[in-house]
């Protein structure tokens, strides 16, 4: 069989989650599978618009992204809106729609709206006819990833499941698997060698910093308030977020700028102060990582805060001075600590991307 692995590179999740997917594929499977950005299909200007735009609300304007958000959740709203803008990704994905026609893959396993809309528009129209799973990477779930093609939603959370019942999805088209996360944050390694690999010291409660593909959010204000503790910050890819904390590289403080050893810098860390994208914390949830929350984008981030409050996860609508007080309570009452532990235990799964892989038939 021919499998797809398809996402739309606005964010670093949707690609996260196809790559746990992908790599699953190749390890549990002996199909042949292909890898593909939806947006690599589409016009360069419609890429770069695409990303460009997203990262600029979200940013500068985050209350027009919400505002937007909001609005096609409306079913009425969502139902018109579709409809022009299926015109508009057919015109500017026509290599993605040539591609997709050509291959006729088996199974189309998508991390993100935009590629499960060209498919389902594919599938509605005879175009393709392959099975086409859409995987949900946030904790909450918009009517805009939704469709009458989809022909399986693996989803994050019983919560994630009753909500798509709600707007009208049938329950034999969703199965709770999790939100797919690489396989390393399961097994990352020894403890004692990856710090001592990461030159970090044994004994002193770890906090890592982690802001999210595009580095946003104030992270100098929270690095400044928290003495005591060791300290490694991620800052993605803002490069000069980087270069103004690395003046403040110590024993104590490590500063990264894009990783790919996230999987070695959860298993090391005790806590984790994040943004609250559906892929970070899903890989918290199997390190096993208790989380504060901040700076979350208004609609999908906020959205997943507020699923997590229902499992008792997470700590949210915190000041800057309020993250050091939790912080400081976590590392010294250890009973608080060692519950947010076990919670984090409850909603994990670590074999989301296998599970997923599963329904290959």
């Amino acid at each position: 069989m021919k499998i797809l692995t398809i996402h739309a590179s606005a964010g670093a999740g949707h690609l996260k989650a196809a790559e746990a997917i992908y790599k699953s594929i190749q390890k549990y499977t002996a199909h042949e599978v292909v890898f593909v950005d939806a947006l690599d299909y589409t016009y360069p200007l419609f890429k770069k618009f695409y990303r460009d735009t997203y990262v600029f609300l979200i940013s500068k304007f985050p209350f027009v992204w919400k505002w937007g958000f909001m609005l096609l959740d409306i079913p009425k709203i969502q139902g018109l809106v579709r409809f022009f803008r299926r015109g508009y990704n057919r015109f500017n994905g026509g290599k993605l729609h040539h591609f997709l026609k050509e291959e006729q893959f088996d199974y189309i396993f998508s991390t993100q709206f935009l590629s499960t809309e060209v498919a389902a528009a594919m599938k509605r129209s005879g175009e393709i006819s392959g099975k086409l799973i859409t995987v949900v990477t946030d904790f909450d779930v918009h009517r805009i990833w939704t469709a009458e093609e989809v022909d399986m939603y693996a989803v994050a959370s019983d919560w994630t499941k009753k909500k798509l019942k709600r707007i009208g999805i049938s329950e034999k088209k969703i199965i709770v698997t999790g939100i797919p996360t690489d396989e390393k944050f399961f097994h990352p390694g020894d403890i004692k060698v990856l710090k001592q690999s990461l030159e970090l010291q044994e004994n002193i409660f770890t906090v890592l910093i982690a802001t999210g593909s595009f580095g946003i959010g104030p992270i100098e204000e929270i690095l400044n308030r928290l003495e005591g503790f060791q300290v490694m910050v991620v800052c993605g890819h803002n490069k000069n977020l980087f270069q103004r904390l690395s003046s403040q590289q110590s024993e104590l403080i490590k500063i990264f700028g894009l990783v790919d050893n996230m999987p070695e810098l959860m298993a090391v860390a005790d806590m984790m102060v994040t943004k609250p994208g559906g892929l970070s914390i899903s890989e918290a949830l199997v390190s096993q990582l208790p989380m504060i929350f901040f700076n979350a984008i208004p609609g999908q981030e906020e959205n997943n805060i507020k699923v997590l409050k229902e499992y008792g996860i997470g700590i949210s609508d915190c000041s800057v001075d309020e993250i050091a007080m939790e912080l400081k309570k976590m590392r010294d009452t250890k009973d608080i600590f060692l519950t947010a532990v076990k919670r984090t235990q409850k909603l994990a799964r670590p074999s989301a991307a296998k599970d997923i892989v599963a329904l290959i038939r």
